[in-house]
């Protein structure tokens, strides 16, 4: 390897042992085997660094090789965009393949399975295939087709081939054992007739192979020493290699799959049949919309090359699935972006701020520093006037003692120019203030050296000068779920978990040095965070995308939302403590309240799950929380709801035996809520000694109606 210090991960292990065992290393050779299906996305980045990686290490070459199998969800526009993606992420591939290319070589190779009675024409429909397979637990049987002739097996499939059957009447399956544990060796499918049109072949092609038989032929055709895929791919390995045994030429090299975890992204999802349905149901603007976790959603988003090769490198491989939290990968770009993006003044909220003792028609440019992280990136002239703009949160009329913007009576720094100090405002009819009038310190200068220039204030604002402000439409990009794992839930669709603020656009002010931006240009908006030219930018309109703040925003606002659950356990021990109704009743509000204000579901489901015990505060906090969030009863896991209300209606206490009447009564599904009518009727008939006059008033309604 290139570099024989660094410690090896169990793929470079698996290769390192071949060398060893006798495999010459220019037999070594990888590939990057996308399904032309769709766009690549960050799971794909991962698998393009792993192989690509090798190549570069082991200075071998790597193929990118398209397994176009499926005409029917195929197309050249995905070709295309993988092919962009791959070079973007500074890669280069050795040769350029396609299954499409082995076509006449796989049917040949099919030809040869039929001749050895390894392969047959089965004439079963799908439902009935699928009772015939058998399950899991249950052994398949023979198909009523397996002992066609050989003579018969071949006349068919070849008029498979001319295309003489609809799709569906025919299949071309492997003989191998319908008795296996592997579900995947009960005769699996080779062929399957398609009468569509292949982005490659036209309509030369009737018949298409499976993923299964195109997969590994291919590798043994380009002679890949090791096909490396997910873990989902690792019952296939016996019947990779059971295909390779029917062709494999001692002369040649044969390949060897093994299998990796996928790294899965919180906040995101990386199936491409979701991502399409993102898509297609318009919830984004296409494949490459910055909130896609697309390689080229990304990219538009702002992400570099570097960022991403150095995420991928970052989570490693390893053995087993797990979720990386997408703040790692914002982690990337921020310290990328850090180092290499120019840092610029842009107000995205403005209000105006007059500077009254500053003449009316001065101007002057100012000098500031484009990125302190390099020492090469030199200095630029802003333009500074009597009027700006300044983010309207930075100022308030009336402010509390550790606020360290302006307000009136304090000072504060113009980023790369003066001191000023709050004097007055200037209010519309309706209360809002439409100026800030403020004063400067004539000797402060920033880096004047004078003494003034060096007095400490509490705050540095960022602004631009209003008669030299470029408008500027900015496209505030946020996580699309707001769910950590949006697609993991049996019983909930991933939709369910979109954000609805994923996307703020508002119309900003960028300072005149932004006027020859190009597209992808990247940028730190001081104080804001970085953003990107967009492609829709142009001359007469500019337009950026914010690609990352400057914190992790939501990393505070989980621990927010966290510290929520946990205080308002502590404050539900004084329920039951407090005497009177209306102290009840304001414990329980705050409570609500912070339970309303707690947008992860999955932080909600943990509480709840967790909650589900004999103690009667857990209990009433979990019926808090059925009450206050923004979900219900029916979102959460059946069997946990069901627990939780079976042990409340049993409690000790009346208040959780209550908030549970009226939970359940609040239940929108007739059939859900009516399981719980036995125990209700058990309540009424012979209610509880501590049964107060609101649970009888409760249990009398919902036993009536």
């Amino acid at each position: 390897m290139a570099s024989e210090e660094k410690s090896l991960n169990f793929i470079e292990q698996i290769i390192e042992e071949d060398v060893k065992s006798g495999l010459s290393n220019t037999k070594l050779r990888f590939r990057f085997p996308p399904e032309p299906n769709g766009y690549l996305h960050i799971g794909h980045a991962s698998s393009i660094a792993l192989n690509f990686g090798l190549g570069i290490d082991y200075q071998s070459p790597v193929n990118l090789r398209f397994d176009d199998t499926n005409p029917e969800k195929e197309e050249q526009e995905f070709v295309d965009a993988i092919k962009k993606d791959v070079e973007w992420l500074g890669y280069t591939w050795a040769e350029e393949c396609y299954a499409s290319d082995y076509f006449q070589q796989l049917y040949d190779w099919a030809v040869l399975l039929i001749k050895k009675d390894k392969a047959y024409v089965d004439s079963q429909s799908s439902e009935d295939m699928a009772i015939q397979k058998g399950t899991p637990s249950t052994t398949g049987t023979d198909s009523p087709f397996r002992n066609r002739s050989v003579e018969e097996n071949l006349d068919l499939f070849e008029r498979m081939k001319n295309g003489e059957f609809e799709a569906g009447t025919h299949i071309l399956r492997a003989k191998i054992d319908m008795k296996s544990t592997n579900m995947l060796m009960r005769d699996p499918i080779m062929y399957r007739i398609l009468h569509k049109e292949h982005h490659r072949t036209g309509d030369a092609w009737k018949i298409y192979p499976m993923y299964d038989w195109a997969h590994g032929q291919s590798d043994y055709l380009e002679q890949i020493s090791h096909s490396f895929c997910t873990l989902e791919f690792l019952p296939h390995r016996e019947l990779y290699d059971w295909f390779l045994d029917q062709i494999f030429d001692d002369n040649k090299l044969r390949p060897k799959q093994r299998e990796f975890a996928r790294r899965n992204l919180s906040h995101t999802v990386v199936s491409k049949r979701k991502l399409q349905q993102l898509v297609k149901e318009k919830h984004v603007n296409g494949w490459d919309d910055p909130r896609m976790s697309t390689i080229s959603g990304l990219r538009r988003r702002g992400y570099t090359a570097a960022s991403l090769r150095n995420f991928a490198n970052t989570i490693g491989i390893a053995k087993r699935d797990n979720l990386i939290n997408v703040s790692v990968l914002e982690f990337c770009i921020r310290e990328d972006l850090n180092k290499i993006a120019p840092r610029v003044m842009a107000v995205l909220d403005p209000v105006k701020l007059v500077i009254t003792n500053y003449p009316e028609e001065k101007e002057e440019w100012l000098e500031a520093e484009n990125n302190q992280e390099d020492e090469n990136a030199g200095f630029r002239k802003v333009p500074f006037s009597r009027e700006l703009y300044i983010e309207r949160e930075d100022f308030l009329e009336e402010a509390p003692a550790k606020y360290f913007r302006l307000t009136l009576g304090k000072e504060v720094r113009l980023k790369n120019a003066y001191i000023i100090k709050g004097e007055s405002v200037v209010k519309d009819s309706e209360g809002n203030i439409t100026e800030i009038h403020v004063t400067y310190d004539t000797d402060s200068l920033s880096g004047s050296g004078t003494e003034a220039s060096q007095r400490k204030v509490s705050g540095t604002l960022h602004w631009v000068s209003i008669k030299h402000a470029l408008e500027a439409e900015v496209r505030l990009y946020d996580r699309l779920f707001t769910d950590e794992a949006p697609d993991s839930y049996k019983d909930k669709n991933f939709l369910d978990f979109v954000n609805p603020n994923s996307l703020e656009i508002v119309t900003g002010f960028v300072e005149p040095s932004l006027s020859t931006v190009q597209n992808e240009d990247k940028f730190q908006f001081q104080r804001l965070g970085y953003f990107t030219v967009d492609k829709d930018s142009t001359a007469s309109k500019l337009v950026f995308n914010k690609t990352v703040g400057l914190k992790d925003a939501w990393e505070e606002k989980g621990k927010k939302e966290e510290n929520s659950i946990n205080n308002s356990l502590k404050e539900i021990n004084k329920y039951f403590k407090v005497e009177t109704k209306p102290e009840r009743i304001a414990i329980e509000s705050a409570i609500g309240e912070n339970i309303k204000n707690v947008s992860s579901f999955s932080l909600l489901q943990h509480s709840l799950k967790k909650n589900i015990n004999n103690n009667k505060a857990s209990l009433l906090f979990s019926q808090f929380i059925l009450k206050y969030s923004n979900w219900k009863s029916t979102d959460f896991e059946e069997e946990d709801i069901k627990k939780l209300y079976s042990m409340s209606l049993k409690s000790e206490s009346t208040y959780v035996r209550s908030k549970a009447l009226l939970n359940i009564r609040d239940i929108e599904s007739e059939s859900f809520k009516n399981q719980f009518d036995d125990e209700i009727l058990k309540l009424y008939s012979n209610p509880p000694k501590n049964a107060s006059e609101r649970e009888i008033e409760i249990l009398s309604e919902m036993v009536k109606k």
